[in-house]
């Protein structure tokens, strides 16, 4: 936890849900353990979505669909939004998930490693929510700044990892120390690149809100 599990649970307390079937949804995602955006984190990213009212929307790393169609839900009917994602399992959730929301006409799922299939898109997309494989964000930057409009929101969630951030590389499981390297290295990249300018926000497991300067 990066804040207080205490306080964490007092303001998760005051969310008003978000409807009936992204609240079932989220509870059986809970229930598989597949891992969905925290309630702290979908409160910000709804706060997020009405400020900017973004129109294109790109998000990296799809799951089962939730934060996609709470992005749908939660944007003008015209706003359009592209995710990626590589699982087989999840793909079919998650187009699943599209179809029983009715939102279809409004997401599209592209498939394939998130890499490879960012080289292939074009933009300017209003706002990019990157939530895949944490690795791999620092490799996934060079494209997704490419694709990023002018007034554009990138917005980066589990940047924080639990709070192990902050300890000693020797501290952190052996088996995440890369992840932890690079998201140092994304995190700084984000934070001392002329024309971004980020805020590292502790909600969540942590989100980083970057705009151009």
């Amino acid at each position: 936890m990066i804040i207080p599990e205490r306080m964490s649970v007092y303001i998760n307390s005051l969310s008003t849900g978000n409807g009936p079937f992204l609240d079932a949804l989220e509870r059986q995602a809970l229930l598989e353990e597949v891992p969905i955006i925290r309630q702290d984190m979908q409160s910000f990213l709804k706060v997020l979505l009405t400020i900017h009212r973004p129109k294109r929307i790109l998000e990296v790393g799809t799951a089962v669909g939730f934060s996609a169609i709470l992005m749908a839900s939660n944007t003008d009917e015209d706003c359009r939004i592209t995710t990626i994602e590589k699982f087989e399992k999840r793909i079919r959730e998650a187009r699943e998930n599209f179809a029983r929301a009715g939102l279809e006409h409004r997401i599209t799922l592209l498939e394939g490693d998130a890499l490879e299939v960012l080289k292939e898109l074009e933009g300017p997309y209003d706002l990019i929510f990157m939530d895949a494989a944490k690795g791999q964000y620092i490799h996934f930057l060079p494209e997704v700044l490419r694709l990023l409009g002018a007034d554009g929101l990138l917005v980066s969630d589990n940047v924080l990892q639990d709070g192990d951030l902050i300890e000693s590389h020797y501290a952190v499981e052996r088996r995440n120390r890369t992840i932890y390297k690079r998201m140092r290295e994304y995190l700084y990249t984000l934070t001392h690149t002329e024309g971004l300018l980020t805020s590292i926000v502790p909600v969540g497991d942590g989100a980083a809100v970057t705009v151009r300067a």
